[in-house]
């Protein structure tokens, strides 16, 4: 039987995965028809952006699953319309690409890099790093994500904290989770990466009060969403030296706006979103694979929990 696929996101995004979303299908033994044009009744399966033009899913009556082709689901998750299972993006290139960012940046501002990349010529300054193991990294968010950076980052010898809402368990890792352990885990984090999800409970995260548990002069390493830090609240903290760095890679407007005081703040680093990207060719396994899965009847991978937002 013939399974219809809808692709519900921008013309580049189509232009990426046809080919290798259509190979993926057909060696996990889908026939399928993959299109960007099919009726509504006719959908079973929608691969799905939410800056698409379906943002009404009642018409989708046969639909089994919408299979998001982004990690994130803060802009579809609360959809009144949507009733069908959703499930996010999980797959390596996502996660690798995240671990290559949050280690890098890491060891950046670990060993002070920008001291000597950027430093006055001439100057002769012998300011040695501590080890890792004596730097103390908190990674805020312990879904597959931020698991995975945290264990590459105590694989590198760091002092690693790991926070979630719930209690998590990563080798290697000071997992706490709660309110209290939220306390616990930024009071004296030389280092703080944001990996979080975007809901209610986590946006403005990083306000006055937590942005001043931090070690003095620490820095914060934000590549997962913007909206978690409280923006004035930070720069306010860069100008007193509460904070010494911030390297961001998210915000609450994307692009960032050419007048946004970021650019301009000499203790701002923004890279443009490049984090983490999903990657058509380790993504189309993922959704050939919850495809696979509907078809047989077997539970879809990584679906979201609507009450939780992610």
């Amino acid at each position: 039987m013939t399974v219809n696929i809808l692709f519900a996101a921008k013309a580049e995004s189509w232009d990426a995965y046809q080919a290798p979303l259509t190979k993926a299908l057909a060696e996990k033994d889908v026939t399928a028809n993959l299109s960007r044009d099919i009726a509504p009744d006719q959908v079973d399966y929608i691969v799905y952006a939410p800056n698409s033009t379906v943002q009404d899913f009642t018409p989708y009556t046969r639909c089994k699953a919408v299979l998001n082709l982004w990690a994130g689901v803060e802009n579809v998750v609360g959809n009144t319309t949507l009733t069908q299972p959703l499930a996010r993006m999980v797959d390596h290139g996502l996660t690798q690409g995240m671990v290559e960012w949050v280690t890098g940046h890491t060891l950046r501002h670990h060993l002070g890099m920008d001291r000597h990349i950027h430093g006055l010529k001439g100057e002769w300054i012998k300011e040695i790093p501590p080890l890792a193991e004596d730097r103390h990294v908190t990674i805020l968010g312990l879904g597959a994500l931020g698991s995975a950076c945290a264990s590459a980052i105590a694989g590198l010898g760091f002092d690693v904290t790991g926070w979630s809402r719930s209690p998590r368990a990563v080798e290697g890792v000071r997992c706490l989770h709660g309110t209290d352990g939220l306390e616990q885990a930024l009071t004296g984090a030389e280092i703080v990466v944001l990996l979080l999800p975007l809901t209610t409970a986590t946006e403005d995260l990083m306000n006055a009060d937590r942005l001043a548990l931090v070690a003095q002069g620490g820095v914060i390493l934000n590549p997962g969403r913007g909206a978690l830090i409280d923006d004035a609240a930070l720069l306010a903290a860069l100008d007193s030296g509460q904070i010494g760095h911030a390297t961001l890679d998210v915000f609450r407007v994307e692009p960032l706006p050419a007048d946004h005081p970021y650019w301009a703040h000499p203790s701002v680093t923004v890279t443009p979103h490049i984090a983490s990207e999903t990657r058509a060719s380790s993504a189309s396994r993922v959704i050939a694979e919850n495809v696979r899965r509907g078809e047989a009847g077997e539970p879809f991978l990584h679906l979201v929990d609507r009450s939780l937002g992610y």
